[in-house]
């Protein structure tokens, strides 16, 4: 399947990249409906979870610049110092962008 580069064709795109990550939220809740949350599948969700976030990071933290460095570093020591993460996100942001800014 190709689909042209033009304003419909990546328009089409975005559309049916919204529609499948729509279809896979609310599938997984629906899927998940019909579970027991026990504690074995508990412990397997944020295992999952977790098991996600360092995939993401790890190979930015190799192979990122020094604003992808800056911003996992500032994260890190926010969450630390203030356990909370919407804050920490913004700081790391906030380092990312500073920077880059910078070089």
């Amino acid at each position: 399947m190709v689909i042209e580069t033009t304003t419909l064709g990546v328009l089409a795109l975005i559309a049916i990249m919204a529609v499948v990550t729509l279809v896979t939220r609310f599938g997984g809740v629906f899927i998940m409906s019909f579970l027991r949350i026990s504690p074995r599948v508990e412990s397997f969700i944020n295992t999952m979870a977790s098991s996600v976030l360092i995939a993401i990071i790890v190979p930015m933290a190799v192979t990122g610049d020094l604003g992808a460095l800056a911003a996992l570093v500032a994260t890190g020591v926010a969450m630390l110092a203030i356990r909370k993460p919407l804050p920490a996100i913004t700081l790391g942001l906030m380092a990312a962008a500073l920077v880059r800014y910078l070089n």
